[in-house]
């Protein structure tokens, strides 16, 4: 059987698109709960994906809270992978005191990283950003906007570089200057770093093919037909072809090809539940798109595959067989695109 990637599951669904004008966030302790019963014929999750984000995790707490929180997740033979940066606070494009917020709070999440790395619970992953503005904020001046944000992203990769971590952009509709493939592109091109790279999404790379927010980027044509199976291979393989070399960190999701918000999250490409009858992937089969290569060859570029199930409602991931049933989808994509490694 293979054992790489390793897979893990992500925290922030329990907080993301919650609170007050929508439903209550679900407890850490929760989540890890659900992770850890999860199981499909004798698999289990090999780990978590962490969102720095209160009431999960304050980044703020001392070195002890954060090894604190490593011992308890080492403690169920679970490790951490990658981090997302509460950046929010600030923006990429903001002012001079936005920026510095954005910039501490990326600071910050290295360091939380390098604990976490230090007690031996956290062997691979980056730490994930976006522009923390909106589609419609960055195209009142696209031009200053989007050297705004490349120079915001530069200072982020060259603080992470002094902690030895890797920076990936998440390419979502929601996040101006990066909200489609081809400013993705750019960005990442402009930004020009070492340890700059994309946080592929299988959900939000599907809405980069139908132009949302940036209509001219779209590849797919109006009114398409989802049965035709072919054109969106094509439009998939387009999108992974351009974003594949910049790819560090990777979502397993499915989308039915809609967008959806709640609480005070943007409307972004909806997590659908990996058994979804309206899902428009082939989830196992299309995650080749972003682990082969362009001649079919595992690039091997990342060690680990997560799952985004942002903004489910509550009641679906209160049920133990959601998480066994995105285990089983996760399982498939690894036996399809995945190696062994030996100790």
């Amino acid at each position: 059987m293979n054992n790489y990637p390793k897979l893990h599951n992500a925290t922030w669904p329990g907080l993301v698109g919650k609170g007050p004008d929508s439903e209550p966030p679900i407890p850490f302790d929760t989540m890890l709960e659900m992770t850890i019963a999860a199981e499909v014929n004798g698999v289990k999750f090999d780990g978590l994906d962490l969102g720095l984000l209160e009431p999960h995790i304050d980044i703020n707490g001392s070195d002890d809270d954060f090894k604190r929180l490593a011992d308890k997740i080492s403690g169920h033979n679970l490790n951490v992978g990658s981090l997302v940066a509460p950046i929010w606070a600030g923006s990429a494009m903001g002012s001079k005191d936005e920026r510095k917020i954005f910039i501490d709070m990326v600071r910050k999440s290295c360091h939380f990283g390098k604990v976490l790395r230090e007690q031996g619970v956290r062997p691979y992953g980056i730490i994930r950003i976006d522009s923390a503005a909106s589609p419609d904020a960055w195209s009142t001046n696209p031009i200053e906007n989007s050297k705004r944000i490349v120079e915001t992203f530069q200072q982020a990769c060259d603080i992470a570089a002094d902690y030895d971590e890797k920076i990936a952009a998440e390419g979502e509709i929601c996040w101006g200057g990066i909200h489609s493939w081809k400013t993705m592109v750019d960005t990442l091109e402009a930004v020009d770093r070492p340890n700059i790279g994309f946080q592929a999404d299988m959900s939000h790379t599907l809405l980069y093919l139908l132009g949302y927010n940036k209509p001219e980027d779209r590849i797919l044509p109006e009114n398409f037909d989802w049965s035709d199976r072919e054109t969106l291979k094509s439009g998939l393989k387009k999108v992974s072809d351009a974003l594949r070399p910049w790819t560090i960190d990777f979502h397993v999701a499915q989308n039915d090809g809609t967008v959806h918000g709640t609480g005070s999250h943007d409307k972004t490409g909806r997590h659908c539940l990996a058994t979804d009858p309206n899902g428009k992937l082939d989830v196992a089969n299309d995650a080749g798109f972003w682990l082969r290569d362009e001649n079919g060859v595992l690039t091997k570029a990342f060690k680990h595959l997560c799952w985004d199930g942002c903004m489910f409602d509550n009641s679906v991931m209160m049920q133990q067989k959601t998480w066994n049933d995105i285990l089983a989808t996760m399982i498939k994509v690894r036996e399809l695109h995945g190696w062994e490694e030996t100790y």
